[in-house]
């Protein structure tokens, strides 16, 4: 090889590795959850749980990540091991069962049946987006179809609320009443939906009000239950409970984008829970809705959540970043999925833009908050 040849391909190689470099901006906490929780064939494992269990939202959620991350491995892994074990081989053919682990008997395989519609969401929001960052036509057309079927088999038409989303397939309307879960539809997700056919455009004053009238105090419930003639009824096995469902709810709402329409009224709606936060020094973990009291103090994981919702707050926004500065168990399965999620914004990672695209940093300078 002649040294001109050998100097081009130096350049070449050391051009190549520029590149690499400058889309691949090291994200610790993903490196460590890939570690903790997820299985050489793509199976996110909650250790915390005697059996082992994965569920549909575990999935969705770390194939978000692996996005955010650029990690098209990961991603592809995640899908494949989602695609043959909860949905019998095809996610254009079949809702994914929730729930999957350990039997009675130890054997591995679905443990319910039932969809969980935020996870299915998760899911096409995911492809859609993974199809539009990565050029990939075959995951653009898995989330259009996934979508489709969501809209045919987890959307209602609810008399003088409109348009909404059921958490599952089956199991959440009896007698003209419904049960709702507030953090199962983020209005981020529902803006990317607005542009296809189908219930998702009208779907956004009803998630509008779902999201505002079940928080009167500023603390939104883990369920409610919409009866008809009734309007808004506290759920029947947690009433009035804001606790572990309901942190998703402030999050999704900090991470809005600045331009979309309901950012603003939703962000006034919850200062309560940004108030009740500064006043404890941390999040609560339990809220009663109706007259606002707080029980408990939120673990880690919520400290994250409400970061997007704190960041205009400067003084209790470091206090919760510092909260995030201690090493978590390699257990905490829930803390660390909420830390991706509000950590990962905090940084500037990605964020979403009004119509719900996700804009991640790739290739931009890492921004650290520590």
């Amino acid at each position: 090889m002649t040294g001109g040849c050998l100097q081009r391909l130096l350049y070449g190689v050391l051009l190549l590795c520029a590149v690499n470099t400058a889309t691949a901006c090291e994200w610790p906490a993903w490196q460590q959850y890939r570690q903790f929780y997820i299985s050489d064939d793509g199976r996110v494992i909650d250790p915390s749980s005697p059996n082992l269990v994965t569920t549909s939202e575990g999935q969705s959620y770390a194939m978000f990540f692996a996005l955010v991350a650029n990690d098209r491995a990961t991603f592809d892994k995640l899908l494949k091991w989602t695609e043959n074990n909860l949905s019998a081989g095809s996610l254009t053919a079949h809702l994914p069962a929730w729930l999957w682990g350990k039997n009675d008997q130890n054997h591995w395989q679905v443990l319910d049946s039932n969809s969980a519609s935020d996870a299915d969401l998760w899911l096409a929001y995911d492809l859609l987006e993974a199809g539009r960052l990565w050029k990939n036509h075959h995951y653009q057309r898995v989330g259009r179809l996934l979508l489709q079927r969501i809209g045919r088999e987890e959307v209602v038409d609810i008399p003088d609320l409109g348009k909404m989303l059921l958490p599952g397939k089956v199991g959440f309307v009896a007698e003209e009443r419904w049960r709702l879960n507030p953090s199962y539809l983020p209005p981020q997700l529902l803006a990317r939906f607005a542009r296809f056919n189908g219930p998702w455009k009208a779907m956004k004053k009803s998630n509008q009000r779902l999201l505002l009238e079940t928080a009167p105090q500023g603390f939104s419930p883990d369920w409610v239950i919409w009866q008809a003639d009734k309007g808004w009824q506290a759920d029947e096995v947690n009433p009035n409970m804001g606790s572990y469902n309901a942190i998703r709810v402030y999050l999704w709402a900090g991470m809005l984008a600045d331009e979309d329409p309901h950012k603003v009224a939703l962000v006034k709606q919850f200062q309560p829970m940004v108030q009740m936060t500064t006043q404890l020094g941390v999040p609560p973990e339990e809220t009663d809705t109706a007259t606002g009291k707080t029980t408990g103090y939120g673990p880690v994981g919520f400290s994250a959540a409400l970061l997007p919702l704190l960041a205009t707050q400067p003084a209790v926004l470091a206090q919760q970043r510092q909260r995030l500065a201690d090493p978590l168990p390699s257990d905490a399965y829930f803390s660390a999925s909420l830390i991706l999620f509000g950590q990962g914004w905090d940084q500037q990672r990605y964020r979403f833009n009004r119509q719900g695209e996700l804009l991640p940093s790739w290739g931009s300078k890492c921004v650290t908050t520590d």
